[in-house]
C-alpha cells in the first residue's frame, strides 16, 4: 500500500457531521487490542493536533495556516469521534490497564522490529517500567472493584514487577537521548520514533487530567506518580526526533505516520464497527497527506519520499499482539539499570555522588509517600499477597515474591546482577 499513489478525496469531503462522529462504543470485554488501538489512535491524532498549532504559531504565512486551520479541524473531529470509541461502562481505572497494556505490547512490538540499535535500547529501557505500571495500576484495580486486570488485557500479558516504579525517577539532565538524522535513519525508524512519542505523550496527559478528577487520594497519588514517569518518558522519546527536520517536512511525516496506523488498525481490527471507523479515517488521513505533500513542494521544492524515507510504501503492518517471551527477556536481563547523560548504565557502576542517586533522594525522601509502593504493600495488608498473573514465575527471583514490594532493584548497588539492554 502506497498513500502517495492513491487518488485522495477533497478537504471539503473529510468534514463530518454530528452523526457522524458519535459512533458505537467497542464492547469492554471483546479483544483488548481492540481498546489499545482506540488509545493509540487518540494519542496519534492528539500529536498531530498539537504539531499543527505549534507550527501555525510559528509560521507568518497566514495561506499555509489557513491550510493547517482546515486540517487541524479534520483532525480534532477523528480525535471526537475516536473518544467516544471507549463505552461508557468502562471506568477510568479499567481504561488505564489499556493505557499500560497498549505501552506494554506497542513498546515490544516496535522494539523487536527497530532496526537502529540506540532506539531499539531507548524502548527496550522505558518497556520495563511501564510493564511496571501495569502491575501497580492492576493491583489498585483490584483493591478499589474486585475487577481482575487478566480479564482486561485478555490474558495476553503478564501483570507482575518489573523495574520497580519507585525506581524510575531519575535527574531531568539524564533523559535526553542522541536524537536520529532523517537523512540517513530508516523509514521505519522515523516511523517508530514518531509513533512511541505519540503514544506516550498520551498516557501522560491522561494521567495528568486524570490524576486531579479521580474520587480517592489514594488514586489522585498513584495517578500523580505515574503521570510524572510518563514525562520522563515523553521527554525521553521525544529527544530521538530528528531536531533538524523542518517544519514542512515534519507535517509530511505526522500525516504519513497517521495513515500508516490508520491502515494498520484496519488491517488488523476485529470490532467490525471499529473496523469502518479506522477505513473512514485512513481516507480522510490520505488526503491530509497529499495537501501536505503539495506544501512541501511549493515551500521547500521537495518530494514527499525524501522526508518518508522510500517509495512510500508503508512497511509491514503495525500489529498489536502478545510479545510475553520478549517482555520476560528484558525484565531478566536489564532491570537494574538507569541512565546517565545519553547512555545507559547499571545501578551498580554508578559512583555514589552521580546524579541518579541525588535525584532519588530527593523525591523519595521517605518510601511511605511513594504512592506506587505503597498501593502493593496495601493489598499485602488486605489480601496477604499482591495481585499477579503470571504464565511462569518471574524471571528475577528478586521479584518473585509476593508478600514484600521490592523497592531497591534498579535504585541501590547490588539489588541485581541483571545488568544489559544486549536484547
Amino acid at each position: 500500500m502506497n498513500p502517495l499513489k492513491l487518488k485522495p478525496c477533497t478537504l471539503e469531503s473529510t468534514i463530518m457531521d454530528w452523526a457522524d462522529i458519535r459512533p458505537m462504543s467497542y464492547d469492554k470485554w471483546a479483544d483488548p487490542y481492540t481498546r489499545c488501538r482506540v488509545i493509540l489512535m487518540n494519542g496519534t491524532e492528539f500529536e498531530a493536533n498539537w504539531f499543527t498549532h505549534q507550527f501555525s504559531r510559528n509560521c507568518n504565512n497566514n495561506d499555509v495556516r489557513r491550510v493547517l486551520a482546515f486540517i487541524r479541524r479534520g483532525e480534532q473531529q477523528q480525535q471526537k469521534l475516536i473518544s467516544l470509541l471507549k463505552p461508557v461502562d468502562e471506568t477510568v481505572l479499567e481504561h488505564t490497564i489499556g493505557y499500560e497494556q497498549l505501552a506494554v505490547d506497542l513498546t515490544a512490538h516496535l522494539a523487536k522490529k527497530e532496526p537502529d540499535k540506540y532506539v531499539k535500547k531507548a524502548l527496550d529501557f522505558a518497556l520495563l517500567e511501564d510493564f511496571d505500571h501495569l502491575y501497580r495500576y492492576a493491583n489498585f484495580l483490584d483493591m478499589e472493584t474486585g475487577v481482575h486486570a487478566e480479564n482486561l488485557v485478555g490474558g495476553y500479558t503478564e501483570i507482575m514487577p518489573a523495574r520497580p516504579t519507585v525506581s524510575h525517577y531519575r535527574h531531568p539532565l539524564d533523559t535526553i537521548r542522541y536524537s536520529i538524522n532523517n537523512n540517513t535513519a530508516s523509514p521505519l525508524t522515523r516511523l517508530c520514533v514518531g509513533i512511541i512519542t505519540a503514544a506516550e505523550q498520551q498516557t501522560m496527559n491522561f494521567y495528568m487530567n486524570v490524576c486531579g478528577l479521580y474520587p480517592n487520594d489514594r488514586g489522585r497519588f498513584l495517578y500523580q506518580e505515574i503521570g510524572m514517569v510518563e514525562e520522563d518518558h515523553v521527554t525521553h522519546y521525544g529527544s530521538l526526533m530528528d531536531p533538524c527536520a523542518s517544519w514542512f517536512e515534519n507535517l509530511v511525516m505526522h500525516q504519513y505516520t497517521e495513515a500508516y496506523l490508520y491502515y494498520s488498525m484496519y488491517q488488523t481490527e476485529t470490532d467490525m464497527n471499529v473496523k469502518k471507523v479506522w477505513e473512514r479515517l485512513f481516507e480522510q488521513e490520505v488526503a491530509h497527506l497529499h495537501v501536505a505533500s503539495d506544501l512541501l513542494r511549493r515551500f521547500e521544492n521537495k518530494e514527499p519520499e525524501s522526508v518518508i524515507g522510500s517509495d512510500g510504501t508503508f512497511p509491514d503492518v503495525l500489529c498489536l499482539e502478545s510479545n510475553i517471551p520478549y517482555v520476560r527477556r528484558v525484565i531478566e536481563k536489564s532491570a537494574q539499570m538507569t541512565s546517565n547523560c545519553e547512555d545507559y548504565i547499571c545501578v551498580n557502576s554508578l559512583r555514589d555522588d552521580s546524579r541518579f542517586f541525588a535525584y532519588q533522594n530527593a523525591v523519595n525522601t521517605d518510601l511511605n509517600y511513594v504512592q506506587s509502593h505503597m498501593i502493593i504493600e496495601d493489598r499485602i495488608r488486605q489480601r496477604g499477597e499482591d495481585y499477579r498473573f503470571e504464565t511462569a514465575p518471574n524471571p528475577l527471583e528478586e521479584l518473585r515474591c509476593r508478600t514484600c514490594d521490592n523497592t531497591e532493584l534498579g535504585r541501590v548497588r547490588d539489588a541485581s546482577c541483571a545488568c544489559s539492554l544486549e536484547i
